[in-house]
């Protein structure tokens, strides 16, 4: 049974940083591309980021690139998120998952596992 802890979520000031952690088990970590997702009130929940398993190639919504730095370490069975210059529109609640991508730019849960999430508040 796949779980996905999430941690790290805050309540933070526009242009401030967090770092999002996920830790993985009930899977072999390392043979799957793993990723981020995001809900926010009222809104559908939308891709943020994916590092893959054998290149480490890293993919980023377009609202968040050059903000967010996704990393893994296979090791800890661990994803991270880190977010610098935060702004109010980042404010959601975020998801790892193991994902895999359509068409190369639609990406979905492949496991269809989701973990609690963690709740990122950013104030303006």
């Amino acid at each position: 049974q796949v779980q996905l802890v999430e941690s790290g979520g805050g309540l933070v000031q526009a242009g401030g940083s967090l770092r999002l952690s996920c830790a993985a088990s009930g899977l072999i970590f390392s043979s799957y591309t793993m990723g981020w997702f995001r809900q926010a009130p009222g809104k559908e929940r939308e891709f943020v980021a994916a590092v893959r398993h054998s290149s480490g190639s890293t993919y980023y919504a377009d609202s968040v690139k050059g903000r967010f730095t996704i990393s893994r370490e296979d090791a800890k069975n661990t994803v991270y998120l880190q977010m610098n210059s935060l702004k109010p529109e980042d404010t959601a609640v975020y998801y790892c998952a193991a994902v895999a991508t359509r068409f190369g730019t639609l990406w979905y849960n492949l496991l269809d596992a989701w973990g609690q999430g963690t709740l990122v508040t950013i104030s303006s």
